[in-house]
């Protein structure tokens, strides 16, 4: 797999990861789901946490950075796919828009 893909690769498993840890704790609080949820949402957190480590960035916060983009283009497809509500045009023009600001954080070349 080649560099590109497999950073791209990282943080959307980072994304999905975190939106499934979150989400355990959303259903236990929010849909009155079984206490049992947080066990597996916290690992989850915790897998999200050690597959943001393994991006390429050279700094934490460009790390994170990016991710923010990655997130929002996740939590839109988690919108759609698990809780059935199908982003609009506007959802979709702003993940974009992230994405591409992502991108460029991450790929940008950089002097020293």
């Amino acid at each position: 797999m080649s560099g590109p893909m497999k950073t791209v690769l990282i943080y959307f498993a980072a994304a999905l990861a975190e939106i499934a840890g979150c989400f355990a704790f959303w259903a236990w609080f929010r849909l009155d789901k079984s206490v049992f949820w947080l066990a597996p949402g916290m690992l989850s957190l915790a897998a999200f946490a050690w597959l943001l480590a393994l991006s390429p960035a050279d700094q934490a916060g460009r790390a994170y950075a990016v991710y923010g983009g990655v997130y929002i283009v996740s939590s839109l497809l988690w919108l759609w796919g698990v809780e059935g509500h199908r982003p609009d045009q506007w959802d979709v023009v702003g993940a974009v828009i992230c994405l591409v600001g992502a991108g460029i954080i991450l790929w940008a070349p950089r002097s020293i």
